[in-house]
């Protein structure tokens, strides 16, 4: 897997580090964690696709604004994802577009974790390195 927890970061809240070779893997990969928080990712199908937008001046703020849009579909929609297919721009500002595949929570099927708020700022980075992109998220649970 493209990311693992950190689990001597936050105590009341779950840490996880992310990488990917460009970019778009680096965000489709700190999405996969985000969603693995809340439902056990080998559980959810991919019966619906959901196409999400997000727009931001710098990529820290494009990734958490596009997490918290991942935490907000599964809070008002019910709906978890297992693939993410992320397309980003800059033109100005950093322009991120995802197609979303998974399907509607369902409590007999899925393994559930534990419920995700949101993103916080403690301890939030995203940086280019040689080798890819890395990314730190603490998410508040």
């Amino acid at each position: 897997m493209p990311f693992r927890f950190l689990e001597d970061i936050a105590i009341a809240d779950v840490a996880f580090e992310a990488s990917g070779k460009t970019l778009e893997h680096l965000f489709e990969s700190c999405a996969l964690a985000t969603t693995q928080v809340m439902v056990d990712l080998k559980t959810i199908g991919k019966e619906v696709s959901k196409e999400m937008t997000v727009k931001a001046r710098d990529v820290d703020k494009l990734l958490r604004d596009f997490l918290d849009e991942i935490i907000f579909i599964k809070d008002s929609d019910l709906l978890v994802f297992s693939r993410f297919n992320v397309k980003i721009k800059k033109n100005g500002v950093y322009e991120l577009k995802a197609n979303a595949y998974g399907e509607k929570l369902d409590m007999k099927k899925h393994k559930f974790g534990v419920d995700v708020k949101a993103t916080t700022m403690h301890m939030f980075e995203v940086k280019e390195e040689k080798d890819g992109w890395k990314a730190r998220v603490i998410l508040d649970i």
